[in-house]
């Protein structure tokens, strides 16, 4: 087997350290051809889905693929902007942010990139470039503060697979999950606070997160207990009793039997039991996307006013709001810790050391 190396490589290049961010992916266009070729990148994966690899071949190809594009497609254009997709561009506004907060205190020795799991930027090539640029050390974050085996875990997965075709392997530190990370239970609050402040509180806060089947939970995925973890900090965080939000969980596929309560049927069992005024954040997106603004933001404010419900707001995703940045730089530089000294810590260790050096001469 060849191993990849880099052309016109010099043992001279400056090392330095990377910080690769990840989220999920976003087709290339909120077109039939593009979502299929999306749609089966990230459906083939057996992380996401966990069916024998033939049944699920004739499935996936014989049916979802005929099907499902042209229906996702539709749904992709109510939500694309100037920019492209919001899932996109929202994480090219966190790299930049983070890169900018991490360069107060490391210089243009850091190096933040991001790339998608499922389509483009691909991890792959965003890896050759990273590690071809002179990166030797490599904090790993995907975007995910609740882990999962079907995103953080198959994140992980795409950067083994990478580095079996690598001649020379950075050191490695990843970041497998934050579900309890003060930082991030703090932006998430004061996001949730901000939006208080515009629009009044609702009669019930309810958290949705990312659904996965439920036999993820029973055979150990931790991410049941980590969405409910999340979500007491953050109700903690903003002063709720027990009975002031609910956590539940959305964009279920598929007929077996999925992390409960459903989102969608939730908000159709509100009114009925006297809750008219809701909000909903997604505190699993850390950027907003398909999921959160169309399906939480417009589908599922639907099933709520049609069962009477009168009140329906949701609450935007942390996106690169200067909380999140902060939380994600915080996050990053603990993980630097022995790597790569700051120009502030450098200097400091400079200036204890001089005292050390000032006071052994006078007590010689």
């Amino acid at each position: 087997m060849d191993y990849r190396g880099y052309a016109g490589f010099s043992h001279a290049q400056k090392d330095k350290v990377g910080v690769l961010i990840t989220n999920l992916g976003t087709p290339d266009a909120p077109d039939t051809p593009s979502l299929r070729r999306y749609l089966k990148e990230f459906l083939s994966d057996p992380r996401v889905v966990e069916v024998p690899r033939l049944l699920w071949w004739l499935i996936l190809n014989g049916v979802i693929l005929r099907i499902r594009p042209r229906r996702s497609a539709a749904a992709y254009k109510t939500v694309w902007t100037e920019r492209g997709s919001p899932l996109l561009f929202h994480t090219k506004d966190q790299a930049d942010k983070l890169q900018q907060a991490l360069a107060q205190d490391y210089g243009d020795d850091v190096v933040v990139r991001f790339a998608m799991r499922y389509g483009s930027p691909a991890m792959a090539d965003v890896l050759d470039e990273m590690l071809s640029s002179g990166v030797r050390k490599l904090v790993l974050l995907p975007l995910y503060p609740q882990y999962s085996g079907a995103t953080s875990g198959s994140t992980f997965d795409a950067l083994a697979q990478d580095f079996l075709k690598r001649r020379w392997l950075p050191d490695l530190r990843f970041i497998s999950h934050y579900a309890d990370d003060s930082g991030y239970i703090d932006a998430c609050a004061a996001q949730i606070e901000a939006f208080w402040q515009q629009h009044g509180k609702p009669e019930k806060l309810i958290f949705s997160y990312h659904g996965v089947p439920k036999k993820y939970l029973t055979q150990g995925d931790p991410y049941h207990c980590q969405c409910h973890k999340s979500s007491r900090l953050i109700a903690e965080k903003l002063g709720l009793g027990k009975d002031d939000y609910l956590t539940t969980f959305q964009s279920r596929f598929g007929r077996e039997e999925w992390l409960k309560p459903y989102t969608d049927k939730t908000l159709q069992e509100l009114p009925s039991l006297g809750v008219t005024n809701i909000q909903v954040f997604c505190p699993g997106f850390s950027a907003d996307c398909l999921e959160t603004i169309e399906e939480i933001g417009e589908e599922n404010r639907e099933y709520f006013i049609e069962a009477g419900g009168k009140k329906y707001a949701y609450i935007p995703a942390l996106n690169a709001t200067p909380a999140h940045i902060e939380a994600l730089a915080a996050l990053v530089k603990r993980e630097l810790h022995g790597w790569q000294l700051s120009h502030h810590e450098a200097e400091r260790q400079q200036q204890a050391t001089a005292r050390e050096q000032n006071y052994g001469k006078l007590t010689n």
